[in-house]
């Protein structure tokens, strides 16, 4: 077949002086080759389990019943999620040499493939077949796009339930199959101790408050030059837990999981320890940075340690208190004014832990000019084409201190939001045609924030690639 560019894809590219990366399409792994490596290296009784989950991927097939959906705490998984009608589509995530060959096509360079039935690794509670799924998921990128990684960079799926487990696939993606790029799971449900077998759950994200010590993770991202990247999901927890209307779950669940990590990573002091990583947040967009890095500047400038002590009640002057409500308050007040310290100690109490008052202690933080820092040069933001929003990135007026976002082009091909994947490019330039962005910040949007993320933390990310040699002959 001859893939040749659309009209509009063709008149884009004659406008820039740049290669374009995707930095989140995705790929469909073959599932009859994942389940044979999966029972070559970890035997038959995985790839039964392997089956079930396959089988029962839907509470509607484990337990038609909604009301009893809800008593187990299970929400309505996704619908008709992949390409179909769009039949080339949906060949061309599943085939590399398909997929490598239509890139021109798209008006694509570079494509960062994120998994699809590889993502259950970041959240299935079975620690055999999460660990075994993800051994068989990344010997197949590895395998399979093994002579086109010049311009298709699969991503290794990486469970993070806890840092041991963590640690040994990255070791083993990284070091031993030689892939450059990973998925971490960021949003890990916890049972509760005490009911372990209740359908509740708390939602660790590594950094804040993790249940354990995450550094060794990131030490070893660092030293082995990778950069942390999140594609977790919220659907299942709290308001998105409908059992029969997967939409209503869906919208802005891949934010709601972003922005728990970033906060966590930052509240933990995660980019304070380890500089040289860059962490990206994919498929949420870039709207809830903005949101969330205005949210942490206000909350510094009013509750850092030193600020924090304006409202300290023992600053409290009670000699001008008293005088204050002897002169001005109301008889019902006055005849109470024995019990004025019972009106003083709701939200005021004087005998706070001194861990609990630094609120910004463990972040490393020490001024709003950090805060700043990591969201414009260490957090990288996926943002799909289609998003309006993603002009946020660009509106220095409205981010806290003028900064810039880095947000990155991320397609998303292959899931039932594109469909037709011929468009991304397209839809990527229309902030450029409506005025909301220049070339220059497009530029960046598809090319500049790309490679500051992904060569940021491994110099050598493009090692190979056609990004090589533009960069070359730059």
């Amino acid at each position: 077949m001859e893939f040749i560019r659309t009209d509009r894809v063709e008149a884009i590219r004659k406008r820039i002086d740049h290669p374009i990366i995707d930095s989140d399409g995705h790929l469909i792994e073959y599932l009859p080759l994942v389940r044979d490596f999966l029972v070559e290296d970890a035997g038959p009784d995985l790839g039964r389990a392997f089956d079930q989950m396959v089988k029962s991927s839907g509470p509607r097939v484990a337990v038609p019943e909604p009301g009893r959906r809800r008593q187990l705490g299970l929400h309505v998984s996704g619908v008709w999620g992949l390409p179909a009608r769009n039949t080339l589509d949906r060949a061309t995530v599943m085939l590399p040499r398909l997929q490598y060959e239509r890139l021109d096509e798209l008006g694509i360079d570079f494509a960062v493939l994120y998994p699809t039935y590889g993502l259950p690794v970041t959240s299935l509670g079975n620690t055999e077949l999460r660990c075994g799924l993800a051994r068989a998921v990344n010997r197949y990128y590895a395998e399979a796009y093994a002579d086109y990684r010049d311009r298709l960079e699969p991503v290794a799926a990486i469970p993070t339930f806890t840092p041991a487990e963590a640690i040994a696939e990255v070791e083993h993606a990284v070091v031993e199959l030689g892939l450059k790029a990973v998925m971490l799971g960021g949003t890990i449900p916890r049972p509760y101790e005490d009911a372990p077998n209740s359908p509740g759950r708390w939602i660790d994200t590594l950094g804040h408050d993790s249940l354990y010590d995450y550094d060794p993770l990131w030490r070893r991202c660092e030293e082995l030059g990778v950069a942390p990247t999140f594609h977790s999901g919220g659907q299942g927890w709290g308001t998105r837990m409908s059992t029969t209307n997967n939409s209503y779950n869906q919208v802005g669940n891949f934010a709601a999981a972003d922005e728990g990590t970033c906060r966590s990573l930052v509240f933990g002091g995660v980019p304070m320890r380890f500089p040289r990583l860059r962490f990206a947040f994919q498929e949420g967009g870039v709207a809830w940075a903005s949101a969330l890095l205005a949210g942490l500047v206000g909350h510094f400038e009013k509750r850092n340690r030193e600020a924090i002590e304006h409202y300290n009640p023992a600053t409290i002057d009670r000699d001008l208190l008293d005088r204050l409500f002897a002169r001005y308050a109301g008889a019902a007040v006055s005849d109470r004014l024995d019990r004025l310290g019972d009106g003083l100690a709701m939200l005021s109490d004087p005998d706070e832990m001194e861990s609990d008052v630094d609120m910004f202690g463990a972040s490393g933080v020490e001024s709003v000019e950090d805060l700043q820092r990591i969201f414009s040069e260490r957090f990288f933001f996926g943002c799909e084409a289609d998003d309006p929003m993603n002009v946020l990135a660009f509106t220095t007026g409205l981010n806290a201190g003028g900064v810039s976002l880095p947000a990155v082009f991320a397609s998303d091909v292959g899931h039932w939001d594109v469909r037709d994947i011929r468009d991304v490019v397209p839809e990527a330039y229309e902030l450029v045609e409506e005025g909301r962005i220049d070339l220059a910040e497009f530029r960046q949007f598809v090319y500049e924030n790309p490679l500051r993320l992904w060569a940021g933390t491994n110099p050598g990310f493009f090692r190979g690639t056609v990004i090589e040699a533009v960069e070359a002959g730059a």
